[in-house]
């Protein structure tokens, strides 16, 4: 991969080069050594998978670089440690990382160098940033859009081999190599051949596992939950929080350790690895209680609340306590994420991932056991544990 023109100068802007301060795993480095790799190589290498599959689909040279600088600048939205923040940025700016990318891309937010290289090099800076953040559903294939936008993208093909392979677990291995030399795109819609249909379900399963084993492990969650309570109950949260999604990692934990209180307090933890111990929460709920519990995930400050009457409760001091509510986050149907994936075979298209099998059970089962988590300050652990044993009511 050669970066070289417009490229090399989008690569050289401040904003491209934050990422080398951005981990790509957030927390998970703490239980998984290797996993020290960031978000700046995880862009390089999705703009050389998607150059890769451009190629291949034989885009003409307008449309590929279009691709390109897309697939290189999608991640500039991204706050300290990744998607770890995502909670609390939906909360405080009241979107996600794709629409802060946007903002760069556009020039709405920033110093505006990005949209100048992008126009200098011919490329529209609305149709990159629509295909990094698109607004709406495609009202028809684009194989653009599809190469980022996919069961099977340029985004998950690269982070997906670069998170295995840094942190260690050999079943999140794909065969990339495979899943681009059978890939097709018949009337502007990504398929795969026939013959590329083993490597499309070690996909399947190899991302489930991932889930399961990396990104949803029970130590990086603590890890997580740490860095989400620490940034709410800084001085003057939500309204005090928006510049602090412009920071690398290591501002971030510098600038938490100096506010002080709960804060500091929780930041320190994370540079010690002092971390939270996991209670055991909820694994399944009743009806009503999914209900009262998925109200909290939209009412972050009643779920906060919550958690200090716990800590109270236990005579603990408040951020002792935090609640892990991702189980219960809508994720959708995944068989029908899965089940847009197309075989193509004598010049007709399949979908045969959208009829219920073995592997496929495994490829979308949640990607953790618990609904609710309960994390602990070890020193607490104990006396919270009573307050649920003796009041099991205090987990609605």
């Amino acid at each position: 991969m050669v970066l070289e023109g417009p490229v090399l100068d989008l690569v050289a802007t401040a904003d491209f080069q934050r990422l080398w301060g951005i981990r790509q795993t957030g927390f998970a480095h703490l239980v998984f050594p290797g996993a020290n790799h960031t978000r700046l190589e995880h862009s390089l290498g999705t703009y050389s998978v998607a150059g890769r599959i451009a190629e291949r689909l034989g885009l003409d040279e307008s449309d590929r670089g279009v691709v390109r600088a897309a697939a290189l600048l999608h991640d500039l939205g991204h706050g300290p440690f990744s998607h770890t923040l995502d909670a609390p940025m939906e909360e405080v700016l009241g979107h996600g990382h794709e629409v802060r990318s946007r903002e760069l891309i556009e020039g709405t937010r920033g110093d505006g160098t990005l949209p100048a290289i992008l126009e200098r090099a011919g490329w529209s800076p609305r149709l990159v940033a629509d295909l990094v953040d698109p607004k709406s559903p495609a009202t028809r294939p684009d194989a653009r859009r599809e190469i980022l936008h996919g069961a099977i993208d340029a985004d998950r093909i690269d982070y997906l081999q670069r998170d295995a392979h840094y942190t260690g677990v050999a079943h999140g291995a794909i065969d990339a190599e495979r899943l681009l030399d059978t890939l097709r795109a018949p009337r502007g819609r990504l398929v795969f051949a026939e013959k590329g249909r083993s490597a499309v379900e070690g996909f399947l399963v190899g991302r489930a596992l991932m889930y399961s084993t990396v990104y949803f492990h029970k130590t990086v969650r603590a890890a997580e939950m740490m860095a989400q309570g620490a940034l709410e109950r800084s001085p003057g949260y939500p309204e005090s929080a928006a510049a602090s999604f412009d920071w690398t990692d290591g501002d971030w934990l510098y600038r938490m350790r100096a506010e002080g209180g709960v804060s500091a307090g929780l930041a320190l933890g994370l540079v010690t690895r002092s971390l939270y111990k996991r209670l055991p929460g909820r694994k399944t709920l009743a009806a009503p209680r999914t209900r009262a519990w998925r109200r909290l995930l939209g009412r972050p400050a009643e779920r906060r609340a919550l958690e200090d009457d716990l800590a109270t409760r236990a005579k603990a001091p408040p951020g002792s306590v935090l609640l892990d509510l991702s189980g219960l986050v809508p994720r959708g149907d995944p068989a029908a994420d899965w089940g847009e994936i197309g075989l193509l075979e004598d010049g007709k298209v399949s979908y045969p991932f959208r009829q219920p099998s073995l592997w496929l059970l495994l490829a979308t089962r949640p990607p953790s056991d618990w609904a609710v988590s309960v994390y602990v300050a070890p020193r607490w652990r104990d006396a919270v544990e009573r307050v649920v044993a003796r009041d099991p009511s205090s987990l609605p």
